[in-house]
């Protein structure tokens, strides 16, 4: 008679408890060790000059060794009855809505002329996007220079067709006009690279149906390149409109904020009251005043650009 032995039984099953693996993922404890560094840096040159900078906002901290004292919101109350500042915040208003057009359509057309051109090509990428890595101080000698009323290469063609010498960065005008152009020379090669970029990642066969269907090339521009330029168009003016409302270098190089602070940006009087008059903690509080408009804006250009990607 045979009789069937019993199966032997099964292993008994290890519960590996969450404790333990935590304690077998390397890969956490290395991960935080890279990012610390990081971490370190962060915090100290940024996250705490921030809430430093909000601390002097209530105090009347000077540069000048006074003892500090606590102002509560005397430094805000101030800010909003001061009308230099709201004068700086219009001339960077001003510069911005001068600035951001004219940067962005020409950006635009150098990129479609150098994604056009075929012998050359690389030249037009390297002389539209030269200017881009010179400093601010150079870009500005440049521009003084070309801008000088005697000797300057504009005055002296106006002179030649017969018209009198034009004081450009003295009269007050015709000064922020002459700084949007050089800075739209100066900065316009970063906008025309990504431009550039997104007209390469376009396919061809959209352009080669379009011809099939007798699409002249002012059609194709119109109904294929724009239309797939559209998020870097946004990209585009998103970073531009940030830029210029910190805009400060090439006006106080060219014009110190003159003729008659007719071209002082914000941040040149955020300078001029920290780092000039001594007064750190009203000079904070108008660098709060600034950072709470650019966030608005970013957050309002941000939540257009999303709803504009929920339509297409």
């Amino acid at each position: 008679m045979v009789t069937a032995t019993p199966a032997a039984p099964a292993p008994p099953t290890r519960q590996v408890t969450s404790d333990r693996v935590r304690r077998h993922r390397p890969g956490e404890t290395s991960g935080l060790l890279f990012v610390l560094p990081f971490m370190i840096v962060f915090a100290v040159f940024m996250v705490w000059p921030v809430i430093a900078g909000l601390v002097n906002s209530f105090f009347n901290k000077s540069l000048a060794g006074m003892p500090s004292q606590f102002l509560g919101l005397a430094n805000w109350r101030e800010l909003f009855g001061d009308p230099a500042v709201w004068r700086s915040l219009g001339n960077t208003a001003l510069f911005t809505l001068l600035s951001t057009p004219l940067l962005v359509v020409t950006g635009l057309a150098m990129a479609l002329l150098a994604h056009r051109a075929r012998r050359l090509g690389w030249l037009l990428r390297f002389s539209y996007f030269a200017p881009f890595v010179l400093p601010a101080t150079v870009v500005s000698l440049i521009w003084v220079w070309l801008y000088q009323p005697e000797f300057g290469l504009f005055n002296s063609w106006i002179e030649a067709l017969g018209g009198s010498a034009v004081p450009w960065l003295t009269t007050e005008g015709v000064a922020m006009v002459a700084i949007v152009v050089a800075t739209t020379w100066w900065t316009v090669g970063f906008n025309f690279l990504l431009y550039l970029a997104a007209l390469q990642q376009i396919p061809r066969d959209l352009y080669e149906a379009a011809s099939l269907d007798g699409a002249s090339a002012r059609q194709q521009l119109w109904h294929i390149t724009l239309p797939q330029l559209r998020r870097t168009t946004g990209l585009i003016v998103v970073l531009q409109v940030l830029a210029s409302l910190r805009v400060f270098d090439q006006v106080y190089l060219m014009t110190e904020g003159g003729p008659n602070s007719t071209t002082r940006p914000v941040l040149q009087y955020i300078y001029e009251t920290g780092f000039t008059s001594f007064r750190l903690g009203y000079a904070s509080a108008i660098s709060y005043l600034l950072f709470v408009i650019i966030l608005l804006l970013a957050v309002f250009q941000l939540r257009l650009t999303v709803r504009n990607r929920r339509e297409s």
